[in-house]
């Protein structure tokens, strides 16, 4: 095969070498930015955990700052796949596999914004923080909503899918739209008193209701396909801890509101919100948890079988850190200690799942195999 360098290439650079960059982000999919989710959820959980030690808001800030490196090289990487690879970049669409995880490029914004809010502050200073902040949250936002549309379009209209390719890989683009409703409440103390304020919690609450009713309508097609077609393949399996996603997120969304709620609408909504977030994260939580050891018992059974690392070993991280965040949360409105130890064992897991998918995703960036035409 014949290849030439890019007509954009500098003249001092090397074809050879220009190619190979273009070639090393030819099979670079979407999928990718799950590991800047998962690395921001550590600093968003962290620093809001019951428990405080010395050089745990520092630790977290150190986390955002590589979660937004990460981030931006991603971003870059992506927009050379678009430029060199336009081919491959629609293929990606075109496949049920890989279309939904489209929706990791806007939770990836949204949760590196929320990060910049809660911790960045630290380093940038709060105006920037909202700056930065406000455009990932607008951009995270915008490519969550229209992914939510576009991707189950495509689903409906494209893509020739089979009742045993269900997979929980199909909630990503749905569930975008809870994340912008879980960190959007950040921003209302930065706006204009009234109008502005309300707009926002109301326009979360509206998103937090879209990303819940898509997710009740997809999680019976995902459940029912494990019950009549067995357990998902061996390298997807970990896929099924992205159920505690819209689980965690819309427990931290309504714990959110009930925050922010007080001095922008009026009671009793105000304590509306506070009841909602109570009456509403506490099944869910419980929910939660029952999946969480279901999917656990289905791991230990695919590693028991040989499951090896793969990019979904990313599904360990956000999911589990959306569900630390949501009982911090309750933990804040209840009063009850419980929820409290939850918080801290869950991010403990969150942490040490984390540091393995790093760790394993390094080894494979630096050996070429992650990068590689996949199998």
């Amino acid at each position: 095969m014949v290849t030439t360098a890019h007509p954009g290439a500098s003249a001092g650079a090397s074809p050879t070498a220009t190619v190979r960059r273009a070639l090393a982000v030819r099979h670079l999919g979407p999928n990718w930015y799950a590991s800047v989710m998962g690395t921001a959820i550590i600093a968003n959980a962290g620093a809001t955990l019951p428990y405080r030690f010395t050089g745990l808001r520092t630790g977290c800030t150190i986390v955002w700052a590589l979660s937004f490196v990460l981030l931006a090289v991603l971003l870059t990487a992506r927009a050379a796949h678009w430029i060199h690879h336009r081919d491959q970049a629609r293929t990606h669409l075109l496949d049920p596999t890989v279309a939904p995880f489209y929706g990791c490029l806007s939770m990836a914004l949204l949760a590196v914004g929320g990060g910049t809010l809660i911790v960045g502050k630290d380093w940038i200073g709060t105006e920037a923080a909202v700056a930065v902040d406000t455009v990932l949250f607008t951009a995270g936002t915008l490519i969550g909503l229209a992914a939510a549309v576009a991707i189950p379009y495509l689903m409906v209209v494209r893509h020739r899918i089979a009742a045993d390719q269900a997979s929980p890989v199909w909630l990503l683009p749905v569930v975008a739209p809870m994340v912008s409703a879980a960190v959007g409440p950040l921003l209302i103390p930065h706006l204009p008193a009234g109008q502005a304020q309300q707009t926002m919690l109301y326009a979360c609450f509206a998103m937090f209701g879209l990303s819940l009713l898509a997710t009740l309508v997809m999680l019976p097609v995902i459940f029912a396909r494990l019950v009549t077609e067995g357990p998902l393949p061996l390298a997807l399996t970990p896929t099924l801890f992205l159920v505690l996603g819209p689980l965690g997120q819309s427990t931290t969304a309504t714990n959110k509101f009930a925050d922010f709620a007080p001095g922008v609408v009026p009671a009793p909504l105000d304590r509306g919100f506070l009841a909602f977030a109570v009456l509403y994260g506490v099944p869910v939580m419980g929910f939660a948890l029952m999946w969480l050891a279901l999917a656990g018992a289905m791991v230990v059974r695919a590693r028991r079988r040989g499951m090896g690392f793969a990019m979904t070993w990313w599904a360990f991280t956000f999911p589990v850190g959306t569900c630390v965040t949501g009982a911090e949360g309750l933990g804040n409105h209840t009063g009850l200690v419980v929820f409290d130890w939850l918080a801290t064992g869950l991010f403990v897991l969150l942490v040490t799942a984390w540091a393995i998918a790093l760790t394993h995703t390094l080894k494979g960036v630096l050996s070429g195999r992650l990068l590689a035409a996949p199998r």
